[in-house]
């Protein structure tokens, strides 16, 4: 049945809302671009700023003194004798409201200051490595899909070019020179190249797949050029101090130190204030009360001091693992060092010598060819390894450009 003209018309139109929704996520990414869209949209860098937020909302209360309590009863009522349950019969009996308050001796205080702060500066160095780990995925994201893009269009390119070099049959199996099996080599060599085409154009979904998670682009492409980062060494270690884990490290040691001078202010003794008023048959009068309480911490040997002890291996504990950390990272830094001198001599190596090479070889066993010095399956190898230096060129600058980025991204200075 068809449908009305009306109906048409609200179908064209959410058409055009979802063409032109979809046309505003087209635009393709540049590297800086996908950074910045991920700064903005990750959601586990949202989650640390609510982190933060909730970190300093709390510091507010931290050294503040406890709630006052309101206490109310009746003292002195008589339960036996001649005035037993009367409120009028006896001078002492009365209603009684009061109120209570605690006051927490300075040193705990102080304490619960200085770990709400450390609070804070745990919850802010988490929050900028956070931010780091996102960059750095966005950033291998980006490259990943971007050289991926560009392989497989130099792969179909080259592929392209071959086709019809390996579907030639060879004049010398016609003749019979050559043995029949030789017919087979295209086949192998299509089969070779239609499986690299398949792991790039997975690579490429994969790597789309991360860009989608960390900018919230549904179908994100690349545009511009690849970030090639200067790699300087003493500049990365010297700034490995100021690392956002040994920042972590350090603030979770200073709220483990907070925590040893609270269990420490529990060997003094609190105080606490109570005010009251008594109200009293009229032809006895009202009263008022005052008093001072005051804790008595007698018993440190198996109260205080056994929470000072754990304490203080907590403190021990955190530093140890600040000192651990800081090699775990001076370890990554100089394997990831190690690992970029590798790749990036790798892809000059093939720039200057394997492509060059390659593509020399390829000229000489064309002339040769011509000149009937060479024959047909010689130059059909020498043109396929041209074909698979370049693809493997265009890898190796991938992972040299990876290696940059996750260097500087990982442990440079957020300067």
């Amino acid at each position: 049945m068809p449908c009305s003209r009306r109906a048409r018309a609200r179908l064209l139109l959410s058409l055009s809302a979802w063409a032109a929704a979809a046309a505003s996520h087209a635009e393709p990414l540049t590297y800086a671009a996908a950074l910045d869209l991920a700064a903005r949209s990750a959601p586990s860098l949202q989650a640390s700023a609510v982190k933060v937020d909730a970190a300093r909302a709390a510091s507010r209360a931290a050294g503040r003194l406890p709630d006052p309590r309101l206490s109310v009863g009746i003292d002195n009522f008589p339960i036996s004798g001649p005035p037993s349950g009367r409120f009028d019969a006896d001078d002492m009996t009365m209603s009684r409201i009061g109120v209570m308050q605690d006051v927490p001796n300075a040193a705990r205080r102080r304490a619960e200051v200085a770990g709400a702060t450390a609070t804070i500066a745990v919850a802010q160095a988490e929050g900028a490595e956070t931010q780091r780990r996102v960059r750095v995925a966005t950033a291998l994201a980006w490259i990943d899909l971007a050289y991926a893009e560009r392989r497989l269009g130099t792969l179909d390119q080259l592929v392209g070019g071959l086709k019809d070099l390996w579907a030639a049959q060879p004049p010398s199996i016609a003749s019979g020179a050559s043995r029949p099996a030789a017919g087979l080599e295209p086949k192998r060599l299509q089969a070779l190249f239609a499986d690299r085409r398949s792991e790039l154009v997975a690579a490429a979904q994969k790597a789309r797949a991360e860009l989608v998670r960390w900018t919230d682009d549904p179908a994100p492409t690349t545009s511009g050029e690849a970030p090639h980062y200067e790699i300087d060494p003493g500049a990365l270690h010297a700034a490995l101090e100021r690392h956002p884990s040994l920042l972590t490290a350090e603030a979770t040691e200073r709220r483990a130190a907070a925590d040893v001078d609270g269990a420490r202010a529990a060997r003094r003794p609190d105080w606490g204030v109570e005010v009251s008023y008594g109200r009293r048959d009229p032809m006895f009068g009202d009263m008022v009360s005052a008093g001072v309480t005051m804790s008595l911490p007698i018993f440190r040997a198996t109260r205080q001091e056994p929470l000072v002890a754990a304490r203080l291996a907590d403190r021990n504990r955190a530093r140890i693992e600040r000192e651990a950390r800081r090699r775990d990272l001076l370890a990554e830094l100089d394997g990831g060092l190690a690992d970029h001198r590798m790749h990036h001599d790798q892809w000059r190596r093939s720039v200057e010598v394997l492509v060059p090479t390659a593509e020399q070889r390829a000229h000489l066993e064309l002339a040769s060819y011509a000149a009937g010095r060479a024959g047909f399956d010689e130059v059909r190898m020498a043109l396929t390894d041209l074909a698979d230096a370049k693809l493997e060129a265009l890898a190796r600058e991938a992972m040299a450009a990876r290696d940059g980025a996750s260097l500087v991204l990982t442990y440079g200075s957020d300067q």
